[in-house]
């Protein structure tokens, strides 16, 4: 028995040394998953929802004490965008680093109060391509698709040119073309500026052979359906990877059926391309755009700021860009049609100024911290499809722009995971405040109360209020033998508690003796105590 325990034992040792400088294929997180829940069975369990059509796992990491979908949850969110491959780095040493902390007095403390929802990778055929023998940044399953409706599948793949094993760009000596070198860096393709006496001088496509001959390149690749682009809120028909309708794929409808069915969950956080923490969202009075909601709730925009401030505070991150969106994508969705606490981020970015190019910003950038090998130098080609034109294939490499070196994940895993665990304590959680019992006379007695929210969160998120896939507070006061209501209900609503936010009940009731008292919803906890009336 003891050499079978030796190969998990040296794993798991693995995992700590290794799982913060490396990024991992999917094999490799999924035998970290694994091994999580095997070295903390009472504080983790690991299951798959589903398979993509690639046949890979979804998995969901639960981790928290005791009944763990019987109070506040906490979802985190990686891989929402098949070329960020950071968001599934950072979930998954999210959930390594609370499990290794999960016997310190803190974090056993935030365990026993929240469970936390782990979602490594929710678009591993898509991550999976930045290990493969040919990198090129996918956002699509493995679903086989034709993207360009052509009545073939597939048929427009990548190629890889100058046989480097990545996809880049190529570009065509061509005086019809509209791109030029960029007066700031030569190695980048703009599109000329006629207004400042530019003239275009290339052709610029995506690195590849034109198989069809429709003039595009690439264009049907291998799958697919992007996960960040198949739900509901903003979903675009008939989009580009969007799916032939909302929540079409096996792993969206999985991971949407999962968070309906947990109705504890108040909060989501996502690491992806969508960002309200390095700049948060802005309520604004035309909120409604065709018959939909498009700014975040006026109650909410406070919250969305104060853990916006936190996230600064305890990264260090300043200088977000601008913030990118897309239609059907899920970090919205979970806001908007899910109701709950919404929160994203790409956890790294590059400095750019306002009205500069993103390509010539980031080479600078590397240049500066010394990021070496993030750029192919042109090289001319003989290409097919241009037998008559000088052709080059080069360009920044892909990934490179949105994922940092491996040699900091350690410090992003650090200060992301005490980032959320410090928002987490931010919980919304009730408590009975000035209860009292007076006597009537004539073994009549009057019970009032408040119900406080002592956390810094609202019970459920303003756009979750009237949304029927959140659970309303209700507070109830069961009487025992030979007591009966005089006035006041069994069983009360508890309407939406802001942060440090009360309710006050109160009940006349004929008869002595004991009486039960309960309060809350599992996405806020519930609190109970014992009436005696003397």
């Amino acid at each position: 028995m003891k050499f079978l325990l030796l190969p998990l034992i040296l794993f798991i040792g693995c995992f700590r040394l290794t799982a913060q400088n490396q990024y991992n294929n999917f094999s490799t997180m999924s035998q970290k998953i694994d091994a999580l829940g095997k070295e903390y069975p009472s504080s983790c369990t690991v299951k798959s929802i589903v398979k993509t059509a690639g046949g890979k796992d979804i998995w969901v990491i639960s981790i928290g004490n005791d009944d763990k979908d019987n109070k506040p949850g906490i979802a985190v969110f990686g891989g929402v965008e098949g070329n960020h491959i950071l968001g599934k780095e950072l979930a998954l040493g999210f959930a390594g680093s609370l499990l290794k902390e999960s016997k310190s007095p803190e974090i056993k403390g935030l365990l026993d109060k929240i469970t936390f929802y782990v979602f490594p990778d929710v678009s591993p055929d898509a991550t999976e391509q930045f290990f493969s023998d040919l990198k090129y940044e996918r956002m699509v399953n493995a679903r086989s698709t034709d993207n360009d409706r052509d009545f073939v599948t597939d048929e427009d793949p990548y190629e890889d040119l100058n046989k480097d094993g990545l996809i880049t760009l190529i570009r065509v000596k061509d005086p019809s073309g509209q791109y030029t070198e960029s007066k700031e860096d030569k190695r980048v393709m703009v599109k000329a500026d006629l207004s400042d006496g530019q003239a275009g001088g290339y052709l610029v496509y995506s690195e590849g052979v034109d198989n069809d001959k429709d003039g595009s390149f690439n264009e049907d690749g291998e799958g697919g359906v992007d996960f960040n682009r198949n739900f509901t809120y903003n979903y675009e028909a008939y989009g580009l990877n969007a799916g032939l309708y909302p929540v079409s794929e096996a792993e969206t409808k999985a991971v949407a059926d999962f968070l309906f069915d947990k109705f504890n969950i108040y909060a989501v956080f996502t690491f992806g391309p969508q960002d309200n923490l390095g700049q948060p969202w802005k309520f604004s009075d035309r909120s409604y755009s065709d018959r939909r909601i498009t700014s975040i709730m006026k109650t909410d925009e406070p919250v969305n700021k104060m853990v916006s401030d936190k996230y600064h505070e305890i990264t260090g991150a300043k200088g977000a860009p601008v913030a990118k969106t897309s239609p059907g994508n899920f970090m919205e969705w979970a806001y908007y049609h899910y109701g709950r606490y919404s929160f994203g981020t790409p956890a790294w970015w590059f400095p750019l100024e306002k009205g500069k190019n993103e390509e010539v910003a980031f080479l600078k950038f590397a240049e500066k911290n010394k990021m070496n090998d993030v750029f192919v130098p042109w090289t001319e080609i003989k290409h097919p499809d241009f037998p008559d034109k000088k052709t080059e294939v080069g360009g920044i490499k892909p990934f490179a722009m949105i994922n940092p070196p491996a040699d900091t994940l350690g410090d992003l895993i650090t200060k992301n995971y005490k980032f959320i665990t410090a928002i987490a304590l931010m919980h919304p959680e009730l408590e009975f405040l000035d209860l009292k019992t007076e006597n009537a006379g004539e073994n009549v007695f009057r019970i009032t109360l408040k119900v406080h929210n002592r956390g810094l969160f609202a019970t459920c998120a303003e756009i979750g209020e009237d949304n029927d896939w959140t659970r309303i507070m209700r507070i109830s006061l069961v009487p025992g033998n030979g007591q009966s209501f005089l006035s006041g209900k069994k069983v009360q609503m508890i309407n939406r508690l802001e942060g440090d936010q009360s309710a006050e009940f109160s009940w006349l009731i004929s008869g002595k003796g004991s009486l039960k008292l309960t309060a809350g919803a599992l996405n806020t906890g519930t609190i109970n105590s014992t009436i005696e009336l003397k």
